[in-house]
């Protein structure tokens, strides 16, 4: 499997050299999808960045966070579960490596989960999907950081 995306950005004649121009572009993605990117306010200062849109650190949280929910949902299906929401707020830590260099080190998914009905899974069963999805989740996997998982699970109502 290949997948792509596709990054535009143009000088439109600000100056270049002093590093003063806009770091705002777009994602293009396969189904015609345009996102606003640029690089984060935390590494380039406005008005250099553009606050508004994504940039590639969070985007990388929500990759990790995203692939490790589809799993989730699709694991817990499996099992006779239904979710009725799944809300993360996840964080990544941006800092310096043990070679010095900056790196995501850490990503916190801290999913509340929301399931239908009365007959929910137990709290070791959650876990046990957690892990899977961990497993599974492609994202996880291509990473090197280390993705902690802190659930809380609220009851409906």
């Amino acid at each position: 499997m290949q997948f792509e995306a596709r990054l535009e950005w143009q000088r439109n004649g600000q100056s270049f050299l002093d590093q003063k121009y806009s770091r705002g572009h777009e994602w293009i993605f396969d189904g015609g999808l345009r996102v606003p990117a640029s690089s984060s306010p935390l590494s380039v200062p406005l008005p250099m960045s553009v606050a508004d849109n994504v940039d590639p650190e969070e985007a990388l949280v929500a990759a990790a966070a995203s692939c490790h929910m589809l799993f989730f949902l699709s694991i817990a299906a499996q099992r006779g579960h239904t979710v009725e929401s799944y809300v993360d707020n996840a964080v990544g830590l941006l800092e310096k490596d043990d070679k010095g260099r900056m790196a995501m080190t850490n990503i916190t998914l801290r999913p509340e989960i929301v399931f239908a009905g009365v007959a929910w899974p137990s709290e070791e069963e959650i876990a046990a999907i957690h892990h899977e999805a961990h497993d599974k989740c492609y994202i996880a996997n291509s990473l090197k950081t280390e993705i902690t998982i802190e659930p809380a699970i609220e009851p409906e109502g």
